[in-house]
């Protein structure tokens, strides 16, 4: 077991997946506080790296492109104070640090743990029920409907036609997006059949965010929301005119068996360009890479 405890949280790696507490420190941001422990998966995981500063430290895990109902909803757009999956490291604790991640590699490693994209949420997403308030109204969300009020702040046009309740199955996606510069963030429901391209401002399915403390809170709505519904691979295999309906699925990534026995020279020479491809992107490290590199070498 691996562990590392610090004011702004604590993570634990049992070998099969990491336990993500947030600390108690007046400086943990409100949404990872509420969003409370994170249980992520092994196989959820993309990577981890481990940043050294003067002053601190960070570990930062990279999640597996669709895993994650909340990176989902928000697009890769929170920042760190509000990010779940970093944490702040103090200096007397970097080697605690690296132990941690180097522990999780190893394990990514000795998995053959792909980093490709998955077709389904490895995370369950916010607990329900869920509720927020933040810019021109509060959202809340219950597991069946969304239900959306508006304080005396609304634009008119949109509050004149009261509160708003939105059945899940009217909705195909929730977004969150947080303010930047002059440019207001919202948190936004597609409903089907409702126009696109409403600005938030007057838009009866979205919240208008200013950028103050509280808007990161309504990143939690969209990804509970998220979570309830399809995948968006799936709408990939529906789409897809060569895939039948009884068998459409993505492709699933080549694993590495822990028997190398009967493993195919050429699936490795693939892997060895993939990893290249994956370092030269900038998804793997020079250390991740250096070591993803050697674990295949030494199948063939």
């Amino acid at each position: 077991m691996a562990e590392i405890i610090q004011k702004d949280g604590t993570w634990v790696f049992d070998g099969d997946a990491l336990r993500l507490t947030p600390g108690r420190d007046r400086n943990v941001s409100p949404l990872r506080r509420e969003l409370g422990e994170l249980v992520v998966p092994l196989g959820a995981l993309a990577g981890i790296s481990f940043e050294q500063g003067r002053r601190a430290g960070r570990l930062r895990l990279r999640l597996r492109a669709g895993a994650d109902p909340l990176l989902q909803a928000t697009g890769g757009r929170l920042t760190e104070p509000h990010d779940p999956y970093q944490l702040a490291v103090e200096p007397d604790r970097f080697g605690v640090a690296e132990y941690v991640a180097d522990e999780v590699r190893a394990a990514l490693l000795l998995d053959g743990v792909s980093p490709d994209p998955v077709d389904e949420y490895l995370l369950p997403g916010p607990a329900l029920p869920v509720a927020a308030s933040a810019g021109d109204g509060a959202a809340s969300f219950d597991g069946e409907r969304v239900r959306l009020e508006w304080n005396w702040k609304t634009e008119d046009a949109k509050a004149a036609a009261g509160p708003r309740t939105i059945p899940l199955a009217d909705i195909s996606g929730a977004q969150w997006q947080p303010a930047a510069g002059l440019e207001n963030g919202h948190l936004r429901f597609v409903v089907r059949g409702a126009p696109a391209g409403t600005p938030p401002k007057y838009d009866p399915n979205a919240v208008e965010l200013w950028g103050f403390k509280k808007d990161p809170l309504m990143a939690l709505v969209a990804a509970a929301v998220q979570a309830r519904l399809p995948h968006p691979s799936a709408a990939v295999r529906d789409a897809s005119p060569s895939a039948a309906p009884e068998t459409a699925a993505l492709p699933e990534a080549p694993k590495f068996r822990k028997d190398p026995a009967g493993e195919d020279h050429d699936a490795l020479l693939r892997r060895l360009r993939e990893l290249g491809e994956l370092h030269r992107a900038g998804v793997l490290t020079d250390e991740e890479f250096t070591l993803a590199k050697q674990a295949v070498l030494k199948r063939m």
